[in-house]
């Protein structure tokens, strides 16, 4: 049985984040990814930030086969066929080094696990690791599916994604419920790049999200996006697993419905599919990250339900806890202390960073917004109908609109109950 001091059971961004930090700081280390090579299997949405990832490779953007440079981020709620939208540009995000960028997850994670391998690390594609090697209670390695695929580590790093086999079976983690887990669907849709930066109101080079609430998920607990690539264009959207099973749609329901829309259809118009990709996200929050630790073992990523769907953060999330994994399982085996004592070095650094305190910020929010479905369905709709009041040139006094404006919005929701979810919403924020 071949022996490294470090195994890292999954190829993406917190996986290969954990493996160059284990290598720089001396180990010996591996990779084992179930798809033909890392990238295949992953999918994200496809942004990119640039202090968590340059943390783990520093100046990546000089070389990374990276998008484009986002200067432009859009909210939309839509409500039928109407939106309203606010959005925030700033050209600075277009000069190094950036704020964010683009990518698209073949081209990047292909482009990361060279950089692991660069770094020392072996990866080994095409394997799937089948449990935990144990010497007593003592974890020692890993077991594939490969004949002789036994693999021994002082400790192993589970960055498996979000379908948790490994870690349900260390024990430290629970399997996902339907109202903990998201579906998201995307495509790639080819567009030359004029057309792009015509739509979207950019210079050659720079790039655009869009973030849609409401009618972009049927009013469903979720949201959609839609991100410029160079040549391309991501447009994907995610909904809870247990409302998407309540409401009978399947994936590619939520991506027609959203490709409907006349806001999003002229933006794709003219565009070629080139890829559909579908995966599972962890939504749970804080509430829901598993125990991250054990001896021998630490838990990165989807894996460890490190996802800030507020923010649209979950690559931050999954390099930056990969990088901390890496680091304290070097440290942990230089001192000679990989029991749970010593692991337990990587949930104090997670919870003292801003990965854990973010998400402790927005404990309450999913479950409000689950057990409160009007704010994905009502309020878009008073939006809209204020906006189009307020927009409209007529006969009618001003003051009059303003009247016609909180009328209509108090026979959507009464007065009691506005001030009641601004009471909820304070709550749970607070």
């Amino acid at each position: 049985m071949e022996n490294f001091d470090v195994i890292v059971v999954g190829g993406g961004p917190a996986g290969l984040s954990a493996a160059i930090s284990a290598a720089k700081a001396g180990m010996k280390t591996v990779v084992i990814e179930r798809g033909d090579y890392p990238g295949t299997k992953n999918v994200m949405g496809g942004v990119l930030y640039t202090e968590a990832t340059a943390a783990v490779i520093p100046e990546f953007w000089k070389d990374a086969p990276l998008e484009r440079p986002i200067v432009e981020q859009r909210y939309g709620l839509l409500s039928g066929d109407e939106i309203v939208t606010a959005a925030y540009r700033n050209p600075a995000w277009g000069q190094e080094p950036y704020n964010a960028h683009s990518v698209l997850r073949v081209k990047f994670d292909g482009w990361l696990a060279k950089q692991a391998e660069k770094a020392g690390v072996m990866i080994i594609p095409e394997t799937v690791v089948e449990d935990l090697l144990y010497k007593g209670d003592l974890v020692v390695g890993v077991r594939t599916g490969r004949a002789e695929g036994d693999l021994g580590a002082k400790v192993v790093i589970l960055a498996e994604g979000a379908n948790n086999f490994i870690a349900r079976k260390a024990g430290l983690a629970q399997e996902l419920q339907p109202d903990k887990v998201a579906v998201a669907v995307k495509e790639i849709i080819k567009l030359p790049e004029e057309k792009i930066e015509d739509r979207f109101c950019l210079e050659p080079g720079q790039g655009a999200t869009i973030e849609l609430f409401g009618g972009s998920t049927d009013g469903m607990m979720g949201t959609a996006f839609i991100y410029t690539n160079q040549d391309s264009i991501s447009i994907g959207v995610g909904v809870l697993l247990n409302q998407l099973i309540e409401k009978k749609w399947t994936p590619n329901d939520l991506l027609e419905n959203l490709k409907a829309k006349p806001y999003v259809k002229r933006l794709l118009q003219g565009g070629e599919t080139k890829e559909y990709l579908a995966h599972l996200l962890p939504e749970g929050g804080y509430k829901s990250i598993p125990k991250l630790y054990r001896q021998g073992v630490l838990v990165a990523g989807d894996t460890a339900m490190l996802v800030n769907g507020i923010h649209r953060e979950g690559s931050n999330l999954a390099m930056t806890s990969g990088r901390v994994a890496g680091q304290v399982a070097a440290e942990a085996i230089k001192s000679g202390d990989i029991s749970a004592q010593g692991m337990s070095v990587y949930d104090k650094r997670l919870r003292d960073s801003f990965v854990v305190k973010d998400l402790h910020t927005y404990r309450n929010l999913m479950t409000l917004l689950d057990s409160n479905p009007h704010f994905l369905q009502v309020y878009p709709e008073i939006a809209a109908n204020a906006m189009h009041k307020f927009f409209t040139a007529n006969d009618t006094p001003k003051g009059d609109v303003f009247k016609q404006i909180m009328k209509n919005a108090f026979e959507h929701r009464s007065k009691g109950a506005m001030f009641g979810d601004l009471f909820k919403a304070w709550r749970a924020l607070k």
